[in-house]
C-alpha cells in the first residue's frame, strides 16, 4: 500500500488510481474512507472484496459537490435540498432514489442511494482531482472498529488488496456520519451522527421517524453488530464500574476500560484509557482509544455508558452496536 500525502502531485496520483479502477483509501471528517469510482461496479466490487462486506450492504457514494446530485438521484425534494444546502459539506448522508443507470453494486440491489459531500479538504480535493464521485465505505473489515487515522488503514489491510491511503491526519469528527432517509413520504433517521437531530428537524420542519424497528432501506451501520474490537465490549453505568471491574478479575478476565474520568488507585493493574467529558471530543477519540485498548488483547472490554441526552445519541448508538451480539453467538 502506497501512502501519500495531501499534496496536489500526491492527490492526482491517488485520482490516477481511482481512474484505473483501484482502492484508495482517504480522509473524510468522519472515518477513513474506503474509496473506488463509484462508476466503476467493478472497482466496487472490490471495496467487498476487500472487506468481507454483504453484497446486499449498500456503500455511500461521496460527491465533489452538492451540485451533482441529480447525477446520483432522482426526484430530489426541496427538503433534500434544504438539507444539502445547510449541512453539505459534511457528516450528513442523505438516501434518496436512486437516478436510471446508478449500479446494483453501489444500491446493494435497493432503488435508493446514500450520497454526501464530505467536509474534509482533503477528501474534497481528492474528489475534484478525480473529477467524478467515489463510493466509500470505511476503510476496515466489515464490522470491525472504524479507522480515524492513516495508520489505522495500513493496519487494516496488509494483504495488497488496497492501492493507496492518502494521509489527511486524525478525522475531525471521529464517527460515521448522521443518515436521514428521504426516499419515503417521511423523512426516517437511519443512523444518528453528530449532526444534531433536533438540528436537521428545526431545518426540515418536521420529526424524524426513527429506524429501530429497522423499517426502510437498507444503510451503513444499521446491523446488530458493528464497529466492535476484537474483545468483548460491554457498557458499564458508572456508579457499578468498580464492582465490575472486581467481578472480572475474580474470574481471572484481563480488562481494559474507557471510562470519562481519572483511573482510581485500586485500577492500578488495570488498562484505564482516560476519555473526554464532552461528546464531541468524546467521538473524535473513540474509535482511536477502542484500538487502543483492544492492542491489549484483554478478554473485555468496559466502557462507562454514556449520558442519554441528545448530544450523546451517535456515540451510543455505536457503542451498543460494539457490545452487540457477535456473529456466531447465540
Amino acid at each position: 500500500m502506497i501512502r501519500l500525502g495531501s499534496s496536489a502531485e500526491d492527490l492526482e496520483r491517488a485520482a490516477d488510481l481511482l481512474r484505473a479502477g483501484q482502492l484508495v483509501a482517504f480522509p473524510t471528517e468522519t472515518v477513513y474512507g474506503l474509496g473506488a469510482d463509484a462508476a466503476n461496479p467493478e472497482a466496487v466490487a472490490d471495496i467487498f472484496r476487500a472487506k468481507g462486506r454483504p453484497a446486499d450492504h449498500p456503500v455511500i457514494v461521496h460527491l465533489p459537490a452538492a451540485e451533482a446530485l441529480a447525477h446520483w438521484a432522482r426526484d430530489v425534494s426541496a427538503s433534500a435540498q434544504r438539507l444539502a444546502d445547510m449541512f453539505w459539506p459534511g457528516p450528513l448522508t442523505l438516501v434518496l432514489k436512486r437516478a436510471e443507470g446508478v449500479s446494483d453494486a453501489i444500491t446493494g440491489g435497493q432503488d435508493t442511494v446514500g450520497l454526501r459531500v464530505p467536509g474534509n479538504p482533503t477528501a474534497l480535493a481528492l474528489l475534484q482531482a478525480f473529477g467524478g464521485a467515489v463510493a466509500a465505505p470505511s476503510a476496515n473489515r466489515f464490522g470491525h472498529v472504524s479507522p480515524t487515522t492513516a495508520e489505522h488503514v495500513i493496519e487494516e489491510f496488509s494483504t495488497g488488496e488496497v492501492a493507496a491511503v492518502v494521509d489527511g491526519g486524525p478525522c475531525a469528527v471521529g464517527v460515521e456520519s448522521t443518515i436521514v432517509d428521504l426516499s419515503g413520504s417521511s423523512p426516517r433517521l437511519l443512523r444518528p451522527g453528530m449532526i444534531r437531530i433536533d438540528a436537521i428537524e428545526a431545518e426540515l420542519g418536521v420529526s424524524l421517524a426513527r429506524a429501530g424497528d429497522r423499517r426502510g432501506p437498507r444503510a451503513s451501520g444499521r446491523l446488530e453488530s458493528h464497529y466492535a474490537p476484537g474483545a468483548v465490549l460491554e457498557m458499564v453505568d458508572a456508579g457499578v464500574m468498580a464492582g465490575r471491574m472486581d467481578a472480572c478479575a475474580a474470574s481471572g478476565e484481563r480488562i481494559a476500560v474507557l471510562a470519562r474520568r481519572e483511573a482510581p488507585a485500586t485500577a492500578a493493574s488495570v488498562s484505564w484509557i482516560e476519555m473526554p467529558r464532552q461528546p464531541v471530543q468524546f467521538a473524535r477519540a473513540l474509535y482511536a482509544a477502542l484500538r487502543r485498548a483492544d492492542a491489549e488483547k484483554p478478554d473485555r472490554i468496559l466502557v462507562e455508558s454514556p449520558p442519554v441526552t441528545p448530544g450523546w445519541e451517535a456515540i451510543s448508538d455505536r457503542l451498543s452496536k460494539a457490545a452487540g451480539p457477535r456473529p456466531g453467538s447465540a
